[in-house]
């Protein structure tokens, strides 16, 4: 499993979600999104190598999973899709809780994310990201992603959603 040191020095662990896992899963979402996914939408997911959460056994961290023992602090929801005959990968969503921000469980996540994607033959990797979310955009820049282009209104208020791509044969 891929550690990261959270703040009080726990060990902050990645590894597949699991069903005891979503109602925490879904109040991070919720706490991080305007427009959140529904708790269905994560059901869909799971047992897909790239539904990922970040875990800690600090009881005042995060949201315990539905077993109790283990605090989830984030999470990253990423696929394959078909293109043509080649593997894409797509990162449909990543959060960390409000307290867990800034202590690298984000770019975490996004690392094994990647690396689960790589190892599936993704041969690039696509996310969708508001224009005005200048801290996403930032992690992303630091893993290589580059600007495609932009959907006008992409979301709900009407704010626009910037593509970004990273090749992983690179």
């Amino acid at each position: 499993m891929t550690t990261a040191p959270a703040e009080d020095g726990d060990d902050v662990r990645i590894r597949r979600a699991v069903q005891a896992d979503l109602l925490a899963v879904l109040r991070i979402e919720r706490a991080s999104f305007d427009q959140p996914w529904p708790f269905s939408a994560f059901e869909r997911y799971l047992g897909d190598p790239g539904f990922l959460v970040a875990v800690t056994n600090e009881e005042s961290a995060g949201y315990f999973d539905g077993d109790g023992d283990e605090s989830v602090v984030g999470y990253v929801v990423a696929n394959l899709v078909p293109n043509h005959g080649r593997a894409f990968g797509h990162v449909k969503d990543i959060a960390v809780h409000p307290d867990y921000r800034g202590e690298g469980i984000g770019a975490g996540l996004l690392d094994r994310a990647l690396t689960v994607l790589g190892t599936r033959g993704a041969q690039s990797v696509k996310l969708e990201v508001r224009a005005s979310n200048d801290r996403a955009v930032s992690l992303y820049r630091d893993f290589d992603f580059e600007y495609l282009r932009t959907i006008p209104r992409y979301y709900d208020d009407g704010e626009d959603a910037l593509i970004l791509v990273v090749d992983l044969d690179e």
